[in-house]
């Protein structure tokens, strides 16, 4: 069966997203502002769920409709095939959003959708009354503009909880986000990778599962594992799948040094978890000591600024310190994510490219040096 899917995104990784859905082998990928949707099966939605680095979560679109009343909200929601998705034991909580749509109040449109959600399963499986005792089917609504959009989620966690993380330091950088900034400086299964302020280690680990190809979601669970609709096969065949694509044999390694020897600590843990404690040595170290262990490098990092743990004039002065260790090397890149407008003056130079991100809500801009 032919399924479309949703995959909700930090904005300004929609193009990573949309590339490595087509590497995975999914169709009709289309990349829209904080979302991509895709064409594939039950297996495919296996696979993305299992292997994808970038993304927050995957959903199915069961069906979009205009709608300006709560009768064309419940109309619109009623006439979409629900049973195919959900049994007459399964469980189905619905939560969303509206934005600069005639229908505002979240709490109205959830409970109308729920209610025309009911009285579609009630016609098809004859019963009155449904006791949601089975597995979770989370739908989750989108209205903007009056265009409704259902989904129902089949990930249950993030996909940034890749589970090696119990752990972590103070204001830790998305898994999701991490592994982009690894993708977008070009991090390749020979280089050797550096973050000089890695904290609880997400960037190095990150980069270091993905130059061996670990697949970030292959240890973990996710709610459609427990629908009746989805076969086990596709799932068993999946995580095969990614197993055998897995190449720990490769020049890669990674050095992850911190000020702070308990957060060092902790990144040595999440490092064994994730299955790549052989890929880094992490040491403690001051960003203002900073040496190369190697002739060349890709070095990525995200220092703490204003917004996050430091104050401005501190911030400032992290980013001179920085510019005056990271120097031009031949060989070697350097990827910052800042917040700060202020990056370049205080770092010292220009960059040579510079790429919007979002750090949560934080606007934040990738200052990437490589010439």
């Amino acid at each position: 069966m032919q399924i479309d899917f949703v995959i909700p995104c930090l904005l300004g990784i929609e193009g990573l997203i949309s590339d490595e859905l087509r590497c995975l082998g999914a169709e009709n990928v289309t990349a829209e502002n904080g979302r991509v949707l895709f064409c594939g099966d039950e297996y495919m939605l296996a696979r993305v769920n299992i292997n994808s680095r970038y993304a927050e979560r995957v959903q199915i679109l069961v069906g979009s409709f205009e709608a300006r009343s709560f009768e064309e909200l419940f109309e619109g929601t009623k006439a979409l095939e629900w049973e195919n998705w959900l049994g007459s034991e399964d469980s189905f909580p619905v939560k969303g959003y509206s934005i600069n749509s005639a229908l505002f109040s979240v709490s109205d449109c959830q409970s109308i959708i729920k209610k025309a959600v009911v009285e579609r399963l009630k016609q098809k499986y004859r019963l009155e009354w449904f006791d949601e005792t089975g597995p979770v089917h989370q739908i989750q609504f989108s209205i903007m503009k009056d265009k409704v959009s259902l989904l129902l989620d089949t990930s249950g966690e993030g996909l940034h909880k890749r589970g090696y993380r119990l752990e972590a330091s103070t204001a830790p950088l998305k898994e999701t986000l991490a592994a982009s900034l690894c993708n977008i400086s070009r991090l390749r299964p020979y280089h050797k990778l550096y973050d000089p302020m890695c904290g609880s280690g997400t960037i190095i680990i990150e980069g270091a599962m993905m130059a061996c190809g670990i697949a970030p979601g292959v240890n973990r669970f996710f709610s459609a594992e427990r629908w009746d609709v989805i076969s086990s096969a596709a799932w068993d065949n999946e995580r095969e799948r990614a197993q055998s694509l897995k190449n720990m044999d490769n020049d890669f390694f990674a050095y992850g040094s911190d000020i702070d020897e308990g957060v060092v600590e902790i990144a040595k843990l999440n490092a064994a978890r994730a299955g790549v404690t052989d890929k880094i040595k992490f040491f403690t170290a001051d960003i203002k000591d900073f040496k190369p262990q190697t002739e060349k490098g890709t070095l990525i990092c995200n220092p703490p600024y204003g917004e996050r743990l430091l104050d401005i004039q501190q911030a400032r002065g992290l980013s001179s310190a920085m510019g005056r260790v990271f120097e031009k090397r031949k060989g070697w890149s350097y990827s910052i994510i800042s917040a700060s407008e202020t990056f370049e003056e205080d770092f010292g130079r220009k960059a040579d490219k510079r790429r919007k991100l979002y750090n949560g809500m934080i606007k934040c801009q990738v200052y990437m040096y490589f010439k």
